[in-house]
């Protein structure tokens, strides 16, 4: 089988009575699986909720009192197993401590993969000392915090990114995906690429027709490793959302600067712009190294007519 089940990967198991996420975490082996989990579950509820593949393509798990679609590996559907591959390609990057960033694109015409629709942000930091505060985020904790609060933090990130899906515009049938991987220079191989991608470009900029609105919608630190999403899209398409539910940064600017690493690693700034959006790299590149930048081997285009 060319891709193994993405429920097998995270060990998630049919049994709708085990929990989601693992019930404690005390080392870095264990926060790396809750990671995983918190990665893919959120991929899945994107997927879903945006209604990118059919009811088949997906398990169900229970969390709280969350029904939660997990993507799973479906015979009738194979774009489902692109997405999966995408996950497990992210599962070794994150492994192996050099996945800075995954960045979940939607667009709709394949000549201009820069004028986009809506961006899913994951950002991931990684430490042995324990969780650094991030001032950013409105749930953030630091080392020794229990498993407990661990799982409330990921239930409310769960919870919010269900709420965004559920008030965003329906997304154009001719939607395409794609999905680009940002790592930490200073520690990555100049010819790494995980299972699924290839060498991609770093971009310069992409394009909103109308004015874009910058999301958090939370983080989850675990003691070894967090996890923080951010979506953009135009402000139009979730005029109806309660303002007071997710933290917003200025409709005109996204900070996409990376978690700090190493000083070698490059900080970028990217401005949104109003007329049809810029989202522009502004550091120098005389000065400072581009980020590695890997991109699926072929992107995504959901059957949805």
């Amino acid at each position: 089988m060319a891709t193994a089940q993405l429920s097998h990967s995270i060990k998630i198991h049919k049994t709708s009575k085990e929990t989601v996420f693992p019930s404690q975490i005390t080392n870095e082996h264990e926060s790396l699986i809750m990671v995983k989990k918190l990665f893919a579950t959120s991929i899945s509820c994107i997927t879903y909720l945006r209604g990118l593949f059919p009811e088949s393509s997906y398990g169900e798990r229970h969390l709280d009192d969350l029904s939660l679609k997990i993507l799973r590996e479906d015979k009738k559907c194979p774009g489902s197993l692109h997405i999966i591959k995408w996950i497990q390609g992210c599962f070794d990057a994150l492994e192996k401590r050099y996945l800075h960033m995954a960045v979940l694109t939607l667009y709709t015409n394949p000549k201009e993969p820069e004028k986009v629709t809506e961006i899913y942000q994951f950002k991931f930091k990684y430490t042995k000392e324990g969780a650094t505060m991030d001032f950013d985020s409105s749930t953030s904790f630091e080392s020794g915090t229990n498993s407990e609060d661990i799982k409330k933090a990921s239930v409310l990130l769960i919870r919010k990114l269900y709420i965004l899906m559920q008030n965003l515009g329906p997304l154009p049938n001719d939607v395409i995906l794609t999905m680009k991987l940002h790592y930490y220079n200073a520690v990555t191989p100049h010819d790494y690429q995980p299972p699924g991608f290839k060498e991609g470009v770093n971009s310069h900029f992409l394009l909103f027709e109308g004015e874009p609105v910058n999301l958090q919608v939370g983080l989850v630190s675990t003691g070894f490793h967090s996890m923080k999403v951010k979506v953009t899209t135009e402000a139009t398409r979730v005029s109806d959302l309660e303002n007071n539910l997710f933290q917003e940064n200025s409709t005109t600017e996204i900070a996409h600067q990376g978690l700090d690493f190493d000083e070698e690693e490059e900080e970028c700034n990217n401005h949104i712009q109003r007329m049809n959006f810029a989202y522009s790299q502004q550091s120098s590149e005389s000065s400072r190294k581009k980020r590695k930048v890997s991109e699926p081997v072929k992107v995504f285009i959901p059957d949805r007519k």
